[in-house]
């Protein structure tokens, strides 16, 4: 694993997670990382998609408005913003029921005394036909998409920062990063589920493309190894938590889709932490000397 900290910008954790069906366990394993991740100083905790629960989307929606109440106080205990990667919901932003027995897959931003701070609605629904044991992926069967692009600020020693909120799938579109960016986006969250395949294939090379579609830090916050579902049936996704800079530069990364890499670490905790640091400065004088959206001329 390669981490990077440094002095000349805020703490960044980005956490890999193998999320089950049990909610309880999950929220362990959350409580912990964030211990872990404030200890090390991280000021912004990222965690992936679905971090409650791997399936059983209903079930855990029924849950949205306690599970985020449990988020928030996480984020105030540990004195750090929490970005929740995703949790389905039942209603949307306006407090509407979403129609046709749908949900919305939701991305919520906490503030260090507890509030919430921004809520994304993911915009972009995985459809695909992957070659693993599950073969055709549809999230618009369960999910309504958001409608509604996100970016929030983070106040953190004196300074402000502009966070672009995405989810996973939204990664393949660079319209979104690009208007994330005029919006003001520093950094981008990209908590994500891929697919073991789609991910090996495309994982790290669309983190770095969105970074330089942007100029911004990507924070790729990634469900890794093997979820067992209650039908019988198992998903594997790809892992790989990775930040990467504003020149497209992989800066801390976790190299594998399993959490416990090495037969010399220490036990499995449950998840992983990259760690890796903002410098806005050195950001700014990079867009400057490269200053394409200036020159962006179709959008």
């Amino acid at each position: 694993m390669n981490n990077q900290l440094n002095n000349l910008g805020f703490g960044i954790a980005a956490i890999q997670m193998n999320s089950q069906q049990d909610i309880e366990n999950n929220l362990a394993t959350i409580k912990a990382a964030v211990i872990d991740a404030a200890s090390q100083g991280a000021k912004l905790v990222v965690i992936p998609e679905n971090c409650c629960s791997m399936g059983q989307q209903f079930a855990t929606a029924e849950r949205f408005d306690a599970l985020s109440a449990t988020m928030a106080e996480y984020a105030r205990t540990y004195g750090i913003y929490l970005l929740v990667g995703s949790l389905p919901c039942p209603y949307r932003p306006d407090g509407v029921i979403v129609p046709d027995g749908r949900l919305r897959q939701v991305s919520q931003l906490f503030a260090p005394d507890g509030t919430l701070v921004a809520r994304y609605d993911k915009i972009h629904l995985f459809t695909a036909t992957v070659a693993d044991k599950q073969g055709s992926y549809n999230e618009a069967a369960t999910f309504e998409p958001g409608t509604q692009t996100v970016v929030t600020s983070l106040e953190i020693e004196d300074a402000v920062y502009k966070l672009g909120m995405m989810v996973c799938f939204d990664l393949r579109f660079p319209a979104l990063a690009q208007r994330l960016r005029q919006a003001g986006a520093d950094l981008l969250s990209a908590p994500a589920a891929f697919t073991y395949l789609t991910g090996q294939a495309h994982w790290s090379l669309l983190l770095q493309a969105r970074a330089l579609d942007s100029q911004c830090m990507v924070i790729g916050a990634a469900q890794g190894g093997d979820h067992a579902y209650k039908d019988g049936n198992t998903r594997q996704t790809w892992g790989h938590t990775t930040i990467t800079d504003f020149n497209g530069s992989i800066i801390a990364s976790h190299d594998s889709s399993e959490l416990n890499t090495s037969a010399t670490a220490e036990p499995d905790k449950g998840y992983a932490i990259v760690m890796a640091s903002l410098d806005k400065q050195a950001q700014i004088q990079g867009r400057q000397k490269m200053p394409i959206f200036d020159c962006h001329r179709l959008a």
